[in-house]
């Protein structure tokens, strides 16, 4: 395994014609953390993500969903290699040939940035507070000497038109914006270079509940328009539920489920999936109150033997104790959608090796 920050040469198979869009395979990333006592110094290891493997495809949208602290953020930014993963392979297609962002050195990836963007979390902070919001937004083409002058205002009015704002305020400062505008021209400065996979980390969760709604709406439409390809990082699930076409369910850096939206919703198969969403909000005051998750979520630091899950998990026995289960087809059909399903889950409930109790 290599240690944090090393890199190699650019892998790139040039063979590779078809296919996922990005293949995750067996991510990891740790960190190093100092631990200061009265009398002496240790290191603790932190396990932020741990073995990680998935897909997504062209015109998809797959969310990435977990409590706070399953790792979810820092594969996002594994992935537009904001941080250099530890182990593993970050698979990118890119005009026809695929590349491992994982492998590749800082000065490699400049290139594939127009392809590849993020969208941050909190619109107050990712935007320079000393540039108008027409410089923001047209940043990304003078950094890549894509367009200048005429053209550059242009293209830059033009996404301007498309998030629902007045080209007039290209000269404003971003104090001058609301939170849900703010997010606005965050998405117009990712979206300006036409990239094929845009990694969105809880674009929403710092806006008001009626502001989301309309920000995920634009993200659909411009989905549509530029035929985007979006990894959805979210805590809320109604979010997920509303763009997501897969979600990927985290626990301790590691996806303890993954299927399609309306099977995760409809058929949980997963304890801590069925936990969180029982946790969702309901309208109808009647209804029965699911109790709340015992115990405090996997500490990436020390992690439990087994499944990282067991300890707060009111299912388990006795090779969750011992054994680290691996994600793998859910057994059986599922009934409320009458056809075969695609979930595959990480949980000795449905391993054929073992008799849950």
């Amino acid at each position: 395994m290599k240690p944090d920050g090393a890199t190699a040469g650019p892998a790139v198979d040039q063979r590779d014609q078809g296919g996922p869009l990005l293949q995750v395979r067996h991510l990891c990333k740790q960190f190093s953390v100092q631990n200061r006592g009265w009398r002496r110094q240790a290191s603790t290891t932190v396990h932020a993500v741990n073995d990680l493997s998935f897909d997504l495809w062209p015109g998809e949208t797959l969310g990435l969903v977990g409590e706070s602290g399953s790792g979810k953020t820092t594969t996002a930014r594994c992935i537009v290699r904001a941080l250099t993963p530890t182990a593993g392979e970050i698979r990118f297609r890119d005009h026809g040939r695929v590349v491992d962002l994982a492998r590749l050195p800082n000065r490699a990836l400049k290139p594939l940035r127009p392809s590849l963007q993020l969208i941050f979390q909190d619109p107050y902070s990712s935007l320079n507070p000393r540039m108008t919001v027409g410089e923001i937004i047209g940043e990304p083409l003078v950094i890549h000497h894509l367009a200048s002058g005429a053209e550059l205002t242009a293209r830059v009015d033009d996404m301007l038109v498309r998030i629902g704002l007045d080209p007039a305020q290209r000269t404003r400062y971003p104090h001058a914006f609301s939170g849900g505008q703010r997010q606005r021209i965050a998405i117009a400065r990712a979206l300006i270079m036409r990239p094929a996979l845009v990694v969105a980390d809880e674009p929403v969760s710092a806006l008001d509940v009626s502001v989301q709604a309309q920000v995920l709406n634009l993200l659909k439409e411009l989905q549509e328009e530029f035929r985007l390809t979006y990894l959805m990082v979210a805590h809320n699930l109604a979010v997920v539920r509303h763009v997501c076409d897969r979600v990927a369910v985290m626990y301790a850096g590691r996806i303890v489920e993954l299927a399609k939206t309306a099977e995760i919703f409809d058929a949980p198969k997963h304890p801590y999936t069925r936990a969180l969403r029982a946790a969702l909000p309901r309208p109808d005051p009647g209804a029965r109150v699911e109790p709340a998750l015992a115990g405090e979520a996997a500490d990436a630091g020390a992690l439990p033997s087994g499944c990282a899950f067991h300890p707060r998990c009111a299912e388990c026995f006795g090779p969750c104790r011992q054994t680290r289960p691996e994600l793998g087809a859910a057994a059986g059909p599922l009934p409320q959608l009458g056809e075969p399903s695609e979930h595959r889950v990480a949980c000795h409930l449905y391993d054929r090796r073992f008799t849950a109790p």
